[in-house]
This record gives structure tokens, sequence and C-alpha cells, in this order.
């Protein structure tokens, strides 16, 4: 049965599932081949109202993702960071990307709308319309002259990752390390401060989930938007590289920003496991210290769904109803239940955006 509020969710990586799908992708998306996390038919009928779609460029590094399952159920692991990839290389991937999304909203049925104003956001929810945001993860298809950020800009880029675990131009991504604090390397580089001022200008939303701390920082002193991490939980309860440590959330929240709780299992539990085999005792504490820090208007949710493996209880989008429901047994009241579930991201960003 569907969530009682509707979600709206700061992190996915479907449109990787949809690019390796091929000529399947009208099965994948319309139909729902019942593999991966997220497809329409599941969306609507599991309250799934919207949020952020990530482009991403693959690393050849990490092409065998299953021997990384592997080590990462069986810590302590450290995965070297993968290769810089040049703009040049980058921008014909992001350009497909950005096909495919733009494919998912023409054959919709207006099921579906990228959205790049609050308002756009607002007037999907009303109208039971999906409502799909832009988000790059990691700024590889953008130069250092940053007309590409103009040019992604004006195609609905409304959300950006300076960097995702690798380095780029712009500043240095955390490795897949456990246990390890996010302080592993240098920030910010001077074409990353560009890019900081760069997307303040154009009101585009920075995300912090993959910066080293010290990117963190960087982007703190520099950026007069709020601070957001999309998708990372908290550092206190599972000690990997890209959970947030207190000072960290406590920024996000003094900030007025927001912090979205990351569904990956490696992220949720305290021993750093890869494994589905947990309860949801570790969400309820990642939530529960996440609102201590940050604040009641400052938590959401950001599954990371069609790029992490989720706790079995959970699974793909049809477990955002049992979501819903760990955080009543919290004793979570409606009114908080539903920030968290959609009012806090919308609030964030207007207050980023405008509305």
């Amino acid at each position: 049965m569907p969530a009682s509020v509707p979600v709206f969710d700061g992190h996915n990586d479907i449109v990787l599932k949809i690019a390796a799908a091929g000529a399947d992708r009208d099965r994948l998306w319309l139909e729902g081949e019942g593999a991966g996390h997220l497809d329409l038919p599941r969306m609507q009928a599991s309250g799934f109202a919207g949020g952020f779609f990530a482009v991403y460029i693959p690393s050849a590094e990490y092409a065998d993702l299953n021997a990384l399952d592997a080590r990462m159920d069986n810590p302590p692991y450290d995965f070297p960071l993968p290769a810089l990839i040049d703009h040049k290389t980058a921008q014909p991937v992001a350009v497909e990307m950005l096909g495919h999304l733009f494919w998912m909203e023409r054959v919709s049925g207006d099921r579906f709308r990228w959205c790049r104003t609050a308002s756009d956001i607002r007037a999907a929810l009303a109208s039971d319309v999906i409502a799909g945001v832009i988000h790059f993860e990691g700024a590889e298809a953008i130069g250092e002259d940053l007309d590409a950020l103009h040019l992604f800009h004006a195609m609905g880029l409304r959300s950006l990752g300076p960097v995702w675990s690798r380095p780029t131009i712009f500043g240095h991504g955390v490795p897949f390390r456990f246990p390890s604090t996010g302080d592993t390397g240098p920030g910010l580089t001077g074409p990353g401060r560009a890019l900081v001022r760069e997307c303040n200008a154009l009101r585009i939303m920075i995300d912090l989930s993959h910066l080293t701390e010290q990117g963190f920082w960087d982007v703190a002193k520099l950026s007069d938007a709020p601070l957001v991490a999309t998708h990372s939980n908290a550092h206190a309860i599972a000690p990997s590289s890209r959970n947030l440590s207190d000072r960290q959330l406590r920024a996000i929240g003094d900030s007025g920003g927001m912090a979205g709780l990351n569904f990956a299992t490696c992220f949720l539990r305290e021993d750093g496991r890869e494994s589905p085999g947990m309860t949801l005792d570790p969400v309820k504490r990642h939530i529960e210290h996440m609102l201590k820090l940050a604040g009641e208007d400052h938590v959401g949710l950001g599954s990371d769904y069609d790029g992490a493996t989720t706790p079995q209880d959970i699974g793909g989008v049809e477990g955002l109803p049992v979501l819903i429901a760990a955080m009543r047994d919290m004793g979570l009241g409606e009114a908080l239940i539903a920030k968290i579930a959609h009012g806090n991201w919308l609030r964030l960003l207007e207050r980023t955006w405008g509305a």
C-alpha cells in the first residue's frame, strides 16, 4: 500500500539502469522489470512524488561491481580513488545520459515531469505528476571555462556535486574506505572555487556528499547558499568516509541546509558491511542522530536507489511505506514525518533556487 505521505528523494541512479537497458529501456521504465529499485509504475504506487536524478560518468576502474560488493561486505576496505576523467571524454556521456532523462519525460504520458523551479515541483505534486530534478553527480562534463555549466543549466541542471568519489579539476572526493573519517585529502581547487561562485550566481544547488571534509569546509566558507549533502549519513553511527561528522551536521543545520539519509547498507551499518541482511534499527539511529545534530527542518531522504545495496526490509521504491512506518515506530509525529519525507526538501529548494 502507498505511503500516507509523499516522498521527495535526494538521490537516485536510475538513468544508469536505463542507459544499460538499451532497447529494453521502455520495459524497464514504463512497465517495470522488477530487478531495479525504480520504475514508473512502482514509483506511482509507492508514494514516490519526485526527487533528484543523477547524471554520472562511470569509472573504468569500477567496472566489476560484483568484486567491489564482495570486498565491501568484508570490512575493513580501502579502494584507491579512480583516475580523473577529462571533460572532453565526459561530455558526450553526459549528453547521452541527458537524452535518456528527457526521453523518460517524453514517454511518460504526463506522469513524469522535469522541474526547474520550486514552483514547478509544487505544481507537479499537486497534480499527481512525479517531479524530477536533474543532478550531476560529479562535474567531469564541465571544463575550466565553465561554459558547459551554463549550457547544462539552460538544459535544466539544477543540482551539482563538484566530485564523485574521485578527483576532478574542481576538487577531491573521498575514497570508499571503512573505517575512516572524511578527512582523506585536499578540498577545492582554484577552478573549484570559481565553480562554487558560478553555481551560486546561477542558483544551482551544490551537493557535498562525495567531497572530502576539507572540500566541505571550503564550500562552507565560500558559498552563500545552504549547505546540502543529498545522500550521506551520520559518521557517529557508521564510521564510513562517506558519512558526515557531527560538526558537519551542525553546520548543515546552521546554514539552513539539508542532509539526506542514504539507504546504502554500507553507510548505514555500524560494521560497514554491504549485506542487505539487517534490521531497520541502524536506519532509526541515523535518523535520530541527524535530527539531533542538524535539526528537524534539515533532514530528508536521499535513497541512492539503483546505485546501492539497500536493507532487505526496504528493497526498492516499494519499501518507502515500510520506512514511513519505521519513523512512526520511532514516535515521530506526522508533521515531522512529512518534513522528512518531502517538506524539508521543498523548503530547501525554495531557499536555494527561489520560489
